[in-house]
């Protein structure tokens, strides 16, 4: 007979969401600041008010290839393809929708001063959704492989700055809300 409860290492903790938070939080309180301008400034010099790269279109990608071809590396995913699917596009979904509502309802303009849908990130905050959804499906089988998507979303965050596309408080943000979605969707 089949147990109907959920295991107990599927239960969620509030201590999983600690990171989130405080990364959503400090995006938040960065919004319009002195500080976030001046983080921008810095920005553009370092890497140059030129500069262009579409590294940040492909990067929150990443993470979802490996998800899909760990299991040919010879590493155990904790789900099978359909569950991987299904948690990748519920967890895309939501982080989208709550990405779209936030950017329409605070109109932040960018830096670049394209449009005024800066804050928060949501190529940053799907990457971060992305890595979420690879560590958990590999980190009981190799924790640098199910870590490596933290590394696509870092950088693509910074390429987001870079570009001249979003604030460090956009990306922050963004990086909160992904985070948050991929823990959630998770352990749903």
């Amino acid at each position: 007979q089949k147990n109907d409860t959920l295991p107990s290492n599927k239960k969620l903790s509030y201590k999983r969401l600690i990171i989130p938070t405080a990364l959503a939080t400090a995006g938040s309180f960065l919004l319009n600041s002195e500080l976030n301008r001046n983080l921008q400034e810095k920005s553009q010099t370092f890497f140059g008010a030129n500069f262009q790269s579409g590294a940040d279109d492909v990067f929150p990608l990443i993470p979802i290839v490996q998800i899909y071809t760990g299991r040919y590396l010879g590493l155990q995913p904790k789900n099978n393809v359909l569950h991987q699917s299904i948690d990748i596009a519920t967890a895309n979904t939501l982080t989208m929708a709550i990405i779209t509502a936030t950017k329409h309802l605070v109109k932040e303009e960018r830096p670049d001063q394209s449009d005024n849908l800066s804050f928060p990130s949501g190529h940053t905050a799907i990457a971060f959704t992305n890595a979420a959804l690879l560590f958990r499906e590999y980190k009981e089988s190799s924790c640098w492989y199910a870590s490596s998507g933290f590394l696509f979303a870092t950088a693509t965050g910074i390429f987001r700055v870079a570009n001249n596309r979003h604030y460090s408080s956009d990306v922050l943000t963004g990086a909160g809300i992904g985070l948050a979605s991929g823990i959630l969707v998770s352990y749903y």
